[in-house]
């Protein structure tokens, strides 16, 4: 009698981090080896395909993500995170980027997995994101000793409201290149267009809107349908890459543009997150590092679009960056050189399902 494939089932958590989506893992629970993790991690989310209609994915790139969680690597730390990027219709998955959205769940599903003790009130959890090599610091709140989802923080572009989760970068800049400013320079030219390469929690490109004839305050769903926008932009990126120093950037999601423009809605900057093919429907939390720290520099793109090219608006402390879905607010502390010392945002996060995956035995390796 004929026998079907042998069968593993996976220990799995599906979360919500921010405004995305994805499951997280215990790295103890999946392959050592990197290609079989990858290769597990596409038929757990079931890419490449649109729907992703044999998997677990949510058939866009923002519940498209897997979030690995380990014991602490480095002293420092209480937990490691390491983020994937699984591509809907291409069978790739991107472990280069960090996601600041995914993030703002590992300290719960750290807390609720057993590897860190909450205290009562409020816990801090240390996370070394092995993605960028930088730790990241996590408040959340733990009335008796465990974790509170409910709450009444709001954040744009997640319905409802949630417990608060403070997210804190101290050592954000250079994340994947090694300086804020990987070419020494705030601002240059890229194919006639005045851009800023910045590396803050998130390798960018900066583009002033109106330079690539666009406003800056169209939907997604609008700067989605301009395709010529979009050959303009990638060659720009893949230039962008080779100067930051990232080599050949062709088919990865790293670095990222930002389209920026003036604000609208009384907060300091607007911009357009693209993933990089395409426009984020709210915007990334990285990302927002990123582009508050380009405006808090005096020369960038970024900065000249808020305005801001004074001395006293670059002492600000808090950047709030307009997006599709609303706003997002990022409070920076400032040395008195104007260097960032620290970032923080609030995110919020909630355990939707938590179970098994089940998956063919072979795509484990060796037993």
């Amino acid at each position: 009698m004929h026998k079907g494939p042998r069968l593993r089932r996976i220990p799995c958590v599906l979360m919500r981090g921010g405004t995305s989506r994805g499951p997280f893992f215990l790295e103890e629970d999946l392959p050592r080896d990197p290609a079989l993790r990858d290769k597990l991690l596409l038929r757990i989310m079931g890419s490449p395909h649109q729907l992703q209609i044999d998997g677990i994915g949510g058939a866009n790139s923002l519940t498209s993500k897997v979030a690995i969680v380990s014991r602490a690597s480095v002293p420092e730390a209480d937990v490691d995170y390491l983020f994937a990027q699984v591509s809907v219709e291409k069978a790739s998955v991107d472990t280069g980027p960090n996601c600041g959205n995914m993030l703002s769940a590992v300290a719960p599903f750290a807390i609720e997995s057993g590897l860190v003790e909450a205290i009562a009130g409020e816990t801090t959890v240390r996370i070394y994101n092995r993605n960028t090599g930088s730790l990241v610091e996590a408040v959340v709140q733990t009335p008796d000793g465990v974790i509170e989802y409910d709450g009444n923080a709001v954040i744009d572009g997640v319905p409802g409201a949630a417990a608060p989760i403070r997210l804190s970068f101290g050592d954000a800049a250079g994340s994947k290149t090694g300086a804020l400013f990987p070419t020494g320079m705030r601002s240059e030219l890229i194919d006639g267009v005045e851009v800023t390469l910045v590396d803050y929690a998130m390798p960018m490109v900066l583009i002033d809107a109106q330079s690539v004839g666009v406003d800056g305050a169209e939907d997604a769903a609008t700067l989605n349908a301009d395709a010529d926008l979009f050959d303009r932009l990638e060659p720009i990126r893949i230039e962008a890459g080779r100067r930051m120093g990232l080599g050949d950037v062709t088919g990865r999601v790293i670095p990222k543009i930002g389209v920026v423009s003036r604000p609208r809605r009384g907060g300091t900057i607007t911009s357009r997150y693209f993933v990089p093919d395409s426009c984020h429907r709210a915007h990334s939390a990285t990302g927002a590092l990123c582009v508050a720290a380009a405006v808090r520099s005096v020369g960038t793109v970024a900065n000249k679009a808020a305005g801001a090219q004074q001395g006293d608006a670059v002492s600000q402390s808090q950047v709030v960056i307009e997006h599709p879905g609303g706003r997002i607010d990022i409070d920076m502390e400032l040395g008195g050189d104007g260097a960032i010392k620290r970032a923080a945002f609030v995110r919020t996060a909630r355990r939707i399902f938590e179970g098994n995956v089940i998956v063919p035995a072979d795509l484990l390796g060796p037993a």
